[in-house]
């Protein structure tokens, strides 16, 4: 059985935090870009989707 390939980061080389510790560039938590290279894939897309709901909530997204 292939093994899944590591889902991406979704790190875009803008890091900088807001007042709640989430980084403006990838909308990932101090805690969540510091563990993302110990966690697994499902671990990693439940992290996107946090991040997805935190741009929508920013007026970030479409």
């Amino acid at each position: 059985m292939e093994q899944e390939r590591p889902v991406a980061s979704p790190c875009v080389h803008v890091c900088a935090l807001d007042d709640e510790d989430i980084c403006i560039g990838c909308q990932r938590s101090v805690a969540e870009i510091t563990r993302w290279g110990l966690m697994d894939n499902a671990e990693r897309r439940q992290v996107l989707q946090h991040c997805h709901e935190r741009a929508q909530a920013q007026g970030i997204l479409l």
